[in-house]
């Protein structure tokens, strides 16, 4: 039970029944059909009621509903164990159903088809990963890089930059306040944590502003590091990528061969004359935008580059720094459309800021996707996104870029749609792109007006766990919280929406029994948003939890929702009670 006793002022109390709702109507109709007699379900009522309800995706429950008897019951008095023996009372079969261990939304494990190349999947991809905090003045550590590997990020992007000494190399944000770290460090702590949550390959993104001299110690330093998880191809240009299931356990280098330094002189005589940059190869700091627009040296890290190089100082190719390479990020030396161009015997890696996507997207859409379907497109923050802020990846989604690179440290929505992505394939980091991404006859339209393919229904019914996670006076100092539940869909244009239920007064469990319906023109990309917040009539409202969920991977019937921080972490006890049907 949950106190209700909040004192207003020193000599008045207010005291508000605390009372523990009873189970949902479908709860108690679903275990009176199952149950028989309406007092005790079974092992083998619960697994009907499985097999009816809960469809196919259920087999693991399936096999499994003797042990979630077990479980449920030892969590019993004795005595009542003893009286019940193995089976469930209405509120042991609430109990269950409202157990986010035992009935998750999703499935944990890794489901789908991990042999096709690289380029078929969406790879989960930190921006700038070295930083703790903003992208101006933060500290640079392995903190950051353990965090995500740990949270199933398969891409990790790390800045190279010599020391004050030019012997040793450091990384950090360049031409910026970041304190460094050293690069060994940043390349242990990869290689102990790189498969701690997820077995399929690491692949670490350099950006690389080092000498010949300074290469060829990084590729040692690599080397010795990683030894035999390395994965180095045979040729200088792969003609196909190899898949997931061949990496397992495998580390990857991206970043541009050490020739394309001295293209970049071309790069700078054609930005000169054009006065616009619609591509970026590795430098994150570079603005792919209209430069005319803007004053300063926005292209900063490209421009000191390029300015080096005029001035006649051509670094030699480092060769054993290019072996390592395993994916090589080109550079286009014309514009956007011949950057898209597919090439039969070679395959490569773009990278696009979000604004340069943008409009990739709105002049050169099917070129994308089309580029996409062999290619890596990677797609990175914009330069003014110095709070570590992320955009919205959901137009990278549909467009078939694989690297969607977030500001991990950060967070906000945007970031929780990127959480809400890679819960999908058991978190593994590797998301296989929707089958209408890849197709060879028909390069699919994002801009097309689709019908809606399936609907999906959602009923909120209560939430509970909040007293055990915050204080009594966290949400309101003089009474219970007055939650709401905000429900929609994240995905194409034409599904985007967000509805809400009534606001539940005075609960710390509120009970809504509210039912929305979402009609889904592209099911395969949406995600399904659900926050939670305090209503407060003279503030803002208070954040009180949230979550995304992949709509494809949803289970029928209903489920335990959990419930997690503004930064992405699971709380101990919030959650809800949803059911969830396709119709």
């Amino acid at each position: 039970m949950v106190m209700g006793n909040y004192r207003v002022c020193y000599c008045f109390i207010r005291k508000f029944k605390a009372t523990q709702p009873d189970p949902p109507a479908d709860v108690i109709s679903a275990f009176n059909k199952y149950s028989g007699d309406g007092i005790r379900m079974t092992a083998d009522q619960l697994r009907r009621f499985l097999e009816d309800n809960h469809g196919g995706d259920d087999a693991d429950l399936l096999s499994d509903a003797e042990r979630i008897v077990d479980q449920i019951v030892s969590k019993r008095k004795l005595l009542e164990r003893s009286i019940s023996r193995r089976s469930l009372s209405l509120e042991d079969f609430h109990d269950f159903l409202f157990s986010t261990e035992l009935n998750p939304p999703i499935r944990s494990q890794v489901h789908q088809d991990m042999t096709a190349p690289l380029s078929h999947y969406f790879i989960y991809t930190g921006h700038n990963s070295y930083l703790t905090g903003n992208q101006l003045s933060s500290s640079s550590s392995v903190k950051p890089i353990i965090k995500a590997l740990k949270r199933g990020v398969r891409v990790i992007e790390l800045d190279l930059w010599p020391n004050s000494s030019k012997d040793d190399i450091h990384v950090l944000h360049g031409r910026t306040l970041t304190s460094p770290v050293n690069l060994m460090e940043c390349l242990k702590a990869i290689k102990e944590y790189a498969f701690v949550a997820s077995p399929y390959p690491v692949i670490i993104t350099f950006e690389d502003h080092l000498t010949p001299d300074l290469q060829a110690k990084v590729a040692k330093m690599v080397t010795e590091t990683f030894g035999s998880m390395l994965f180095s191809p045979e040729s200088d240009n792969l003609e196909e990528l190899p898949t997931p299931e061949n990496l397992k356990n495998r580390i990857l280098i991206s970043t541009k061969p050490p020739k394309e330094c001295v293209e970049a002189e071309d790069v700078k005589r054609n930005s000169s004359q054009k006065r616009q940059v619609f591509y970026v190869d590795d430098g994150d700091d570079a603005w792919s935008e209209d430069v005319s627009s803007k004053s300063g040296s926005d292209c900063s890290d490209q421009d000191v580059e390029t300015e080096d190089l005029l001035k006649g100082n051509k670094p030699s190719s480092s060769p054993v720094y290019k072996k390592l390479i395993a994916i090589h990020a080109g550079k286009p030396k014309k514009g956007l459309k011949d950057a898209l161009k597919v090439e039969k015997d070679k395959v490569r890696r773009l990278s696009l800021a979000e604004q340069a996507l943008e409009k990739a997207a709105e002049n050169h859409g099917q070129d994308v996707v089309r580029f996409t379907e062999k290619n890596i497109l990677r797609i990175y923050p914009k330069g003014t996104r110095i709070t570590s802020s992320n955009y919205k990846p959901l137009i990278c989604w549909l467009h078939g870029a694989q690297m969607v690179a977030f500001n991990m440290q950060g967070y906000g929505r945007s970031l929780w749609l990127m959480h809400g992505m890679f819960r999908a394939n058991g978190n593994c980091g590797y998301v296989k792109k929707p089958d209408f991404l890849m197709s060879k006859n028909e390069v699919f339209d994002p801009k097309a007006k689709l019908p809606p393919k399936t609907s999906l229904k959602v009923k909120v019914y209560m939430g509970d766990g909040w007293h055990l996670d915050f204080k009594k006076s966290h949400f309101d100092k003089y009474s219970p919280p007055d939650f709401y539940t905000r429900v929609g869909i994240a995905g194409a244009s034409v599904d985007n929406v967000m509805k809400r239920t009534k606001i539940k007064d005075d609960s710390w469990t509120p009970v809504w029994n509210e039912e929305f319906t979402f009609p889904l023109a592209v099911p395969e990309l949406a995600l399904l948003r659900i926050e939670v917040h305090d209503s407060n009539v003279s503030e803002k409202d208070t954040f009180a939890g949230q979550l995304c969920l992949p709509v494809s991977e949803l289970r029928p019937g209903i489920r335990a929702i959990p419930l997690c921080n503004r930064k992405g972490d699971q709380y101990a006890s919030a959650r809800l009670l949803m059911r969830f049907e396709f119709i």
